[in-house]
């Protein structure tokens, strides 16, 4: 953990996905001051639903630490977002007129890894409503998968909610084969019908198709043949994503998101007995990555 020259500076964490935004107001005096939760925040499904839901989780996180709202023009802040692997979108929250007294931004991947190891080197794979891997290891970093909803993600709560519904689509049709996640998704949505479906989920974000992934597993426990091929196929993916993180012998590996705990069951059993558990949450990796930056920053303009 880096350590800024002033213990009282405030530092804030965000942590931005595809389903909700963390953050965690931080000074290395006094620690953990406050925390707020936001919507969502992955600029690739909309630039100014991300804007809002980092702004509402700072507020919350500002209200829980006790601290009037206009100190926000004191706080640091490391931001680790979703979607900020492509150039466009990081240029786009690089050029926001923020207002906190600096801005560090990187990937969630990058904050989730620093977390996830304490600072120190290792890689992470996250599935939750997206999935993607991030490896550093000594100054080198390496990440695959990421490319969001429809081009990738698979292994993901939003993949298996896509594939659950195409599923539940063609047996409704009588083309495929019946499955026992149609009367569970036919539930949820409150319809008898495929357009039912259909017609609910036009448009609809990768956050909604990452709601029915807990059905996909339910129904997979119970041998449901078209719910294990889901979740095999899932696993099988994240599996070899794991293997190819571990090429470079990062010292750790860990899984963070909605889906690490039940994927674990059912991944290579080589993989699932490497896999450790995060020493600290992405929005913690957010903290020390500003912390970093402004330590790096004061060394140059003393030198």
């Amino acid at each position: 953990m880096a350590k800024s020259a002033n213990e009282d500076q405030l530092y804030i964490g965000i942590d931005g996905g595809g389903t909700k935004c963390r953050a965690t107001i931080y000074s290395a005096k006094n620690g953990v001051l406050g925390t707020g939760l936001g919507g969502p925040a992955n600029p690739l499904h909309g630039l100014e639903r991300t804007l809002e839901s980092i702004m509402v989780s700072t507020q919350l996180a500002m209200r829980d630490a006790g601290l009037p709202l206009e100190s926000i023009h004191q706080i640091y802040a490391g931001l680790g977002l979703a979607g900020v692997n492509l150039p466009s979108l990081y240029e786009k929250i690089s050029e926001w007129e923020h207002p906190f007294k600096e801005m560090f931004l990187t990937t969630d991947l990058h904050t989730a890894c620093i977390g996830a190891h304490d600072g120190g080197d290792g890689a992470v794979i996250i599935t939750g409503t997206g999935s993607c891997g991030f490896s550093h290891v000594k100054g080198e970093s390496v990440n695959y998968g990421g490319h969001g909803f429809a081009l990738g993600d698979k292994g993901s709560g939003a993949w298996m909610g896509l594939e659950a519904v195409k599923a539940v689509l063609v047996d409704l049709d009588g083309l495929g084969p019946n499955t026992s996640l149609t009367g569970v998704v036919k539930d949820h949505f409150n319809t008898d019908c495929g357009m039912g479906i259909a017609e609910q989920m036009a448009g609809q974000p990768s956050s909604s198709y990452a709601k029915l992934a807990r059905y996909v597993f339910d129904a997979a426990r119970k041998n449901d043949e078209i719910a294990l091929h889901i979740v095999k196929e899932g696993a099988e993916y994240i599996s070899s994503l794991a293997k190819r993180l571990l090429e470079n012998n990062p010292p750790r590996l860990s899984m963070i998101g909605g889906l690490a705990e039940p994927l674990n069951e059912w991944l290579d059993p080589a993989i699932a007995k490497l896999v450790e558990v995060p020493i600290q949450p992405p929005e913690m990796g957010a903290i020390y990555f500003a912390q970093q930056t402004v330590l790096e920053q004061n060394q140059k303009v003393d030198v």
